[in-house]
Parts: structure tokens; sequence; C-alpha cells
């Protein structure tokens, strides 16, 4: 199912659930609230989106520790986590998107090539983080990353 079809339904669901949703993204800067903001009706759900592309504003805006950032990097299941926390309390929503990854071409490592990319989702029961190596250019590696993002949420909306 086309990301347009699922990111109506999600919408529809949280709706149905008088419950709202924010994002916190990093490599993906500002698609996923693109894709949501695309569709009509978003605005009954969609409390806010932070792009929180430095550490320094994970840090100061969604509470990311320094400590996480130092120990484990932006790239880590500990960051997302810690942001998907941090946007939660700070649009005040039920559900929450994370994301944080090397986009490339420049960035990568041999433990965190090009194309890593983290991903958290925070629904009423539930809070996930996947890692995933993404091909492509960076472009490509964006658009991969929102679209997974999106179709993680929809697998766990219930």
């Amino acid at each position: 199912m086309k990301t347009k079809n699922l990111t109506q339904q999600i919408i529809t669901h949280i709706k149905e659930e008088n419950h709202s949703i924010s994002f916190a993204e990093s490599c993906t800067g500002g698609r996923i609230a693109s894709a949501f903001t695309a569709i009509s009706g978003a605005s009954a759900v969609l409390n806010g989106s932070c792009i929180t592309y430095s550490n320094e504003i994970k840090h100061l805006w969604l509470g990311v520790s320094k400590e996480i950032l130092e120990e484990f990097g932006a790239v880590s299941s500990q960051c997302v986590l810690q942001m998907l926390s941090g946007i939660q309390k700070m649009a005040s929503s039920e559900y929450a998107i994370a994301v944080s990854g090397i986009a490339g071409p420049t960035g990568g490592s041999e433990l965190k090539p090009v194309g890593t990319v983290y991903i958290g989702i925070v629904t009423p029961n539930k809070t996930l983080v996947k890692q995933y190596i993404f091909k492509g250019n960076r472009e490509e590696v964006q658009q991969k990353a929102t679209n997974k993002a999106v179709k993680l949420l929809y697998k766990n909306l219930k």
C-alpha cells in the first residue's frame, strides 16, 4: 500500500481514538511531517514536529542526554528512544515517530555505514525502535526512511 494511503489510515485511526501524534526528525528533515500535512484533516491529529538535526538541539529541545550522545551517538536506538520521549512530552501526544540516521553520502563509518537509520514509534500500547540500512543516494535513503517510518507505525496501530 502506498505511503499516502497508509498515512490517511493512520490519521483516521488516531482521530477516532481522539489522540494526537508528533514527530522528531533528524535525517528525514521533515519529510514525515510533510507526508502527514499533505493529507487533508491532518490538523485534527498532528500536534507538531521538530527537525532536530544537531546533537545540541536534540539535547536542548528533546532532552536527549549528553551521555547518550557521547556514548552511543545520535544514530542509535538509545538516542531515538530519548527523542521519542522528548517529543511526546513537548507536544503532549499519545503517538510519536522519531528518526535519526546517516543519509550520506558522507558521515558513514564501518560500524554505522551510510544508510543506517534508527526509526522509533510510540503508540498508547507500545514503544519500538528498529535499525535499518537503506541503499541509495541521499534522497533515496531519506525517502525510504520516511516510508518505513509510516509503515512501521501503521503496522503497530493496534
